[in-house]
């Protein structure tokens, strides 16, 4: 019985020694100390505010969404602005007037841009919104600058348009060309006129063939054939024999060809047709 007691007493494990002081940790205490650690090293306020941010952008779209949805009204009113003498501020009001009845906010103003600068006369056009209900619409109309070929006109930008009523412009140089070289046309026409006021003579027009010749006509009726090639010496020359020889019978006149090399030939309106000697 000895024996049975020691072999028992033998198979129990003795504790281990603890030292004094020392405190044992179980399992689920080491777990929530890492667990502590790890949440105490995150930056919660910095967190915080970016879940903010995102929640704000989320959000503000569908709030402005519903605050201008509960402020849209109607368009009540259209106001049209501009100097007209080509168009018509009645028939542009009343084109405008299509949009009366629309919703304030969600109206696309680049469609009415659009639809009135279809309009032959109207070179831009500038709406805005005014609040609460109202439009604003400033139009520019296009300047004429001359009559072009088959009744058009031609602007001082140089645009080529066919209004119904081009009369309206009034008395205009008369240019022509083909429609590709609309701009040395008036490049052209502005040069020979600048240099002809200065000598007292009048611009009528001007015309390009499509082979290249030039034709200049003054004011006064007299028609000057430049040709094709140094178009601009020929020009300064019938300026320097007009001031010498006949400014003082230029009501004789009818003709003047430049395409000579060392002068020109005159036409004249008498009964008499004669091209004469060089002068």
């Amino acid at each position: 019985m000895l024996d049975t007691l020691l072999i028992r007493s033998g198979a129990v494990p003795s504790d281990p020694p603890r030292r004094r002081g020392a405190t044992s940790l179980g399992p689920e205490t080491e777990r929530f100390g890492v667990l502590r650690a790890v949440l105490g090293a995150v930056p919660w306020l910095q967190v915080g505010t970016g879940v903010a941010i995102l929640l704000a952008a989320g959000l503000l779209p569908w709030g402005a969404g519903k605050v201008l949805g509960a402020m849209d009204q109607q368009i009540l009113a259209i106001d049209v602005n501009g100097d007209f003498i080509g168009d018509s501020r009645v028939a542009i009001e009343r084109q405008a007037g299509n949009w009366i009845g629309k919703s304030y906010f969600s109206t696309d103003l680049s469609d009415i841009k659009v639809d009135l600068e279809k309009r032959p006369w109207v070179e831009t056009v500038a709406v805005r919104r005014v609040w609460p209900d109202r439009l604003e619409i400033n139009i520019r109309e296009k300047k004429p600058l001359a009559y072009w070929n088959d009744g058009r006109l031609v602007s001082r930008t140089g645009e080529l348009f066919m209004p119904a009523n081009p009369e309206v412009a009034g008395r205009l140089p008369q240019l022509s060309g083909p429609d590709e070289r609309v701009r040395d046309v008036i490049k052209m026409a502005r040069t020979m006129s600048d240099k002809l006021v200065g000598h007292g003579l009048g611009f009528s027009g001007l015309s390009l063939e499509r082979r290249g010749a030039w034709t200049l006509r003054l004011s006064n009726g007299i028609e000057v054939v430049l040709g094709r090639d140094q178009v601009t010496k020929r020009f300064e020359r019938f300026i320097t024999v007009y001031e010498n020889r006949l400014v003082s019978r230029s009501d004789e006149v009818s003709r003047v060809d430049a395409r000579y090399t060392n002068g020109v030939a005159v036409q004249w309106k008498s009964a008499q047709v004669a091209s004469g000697p060089k002068t």
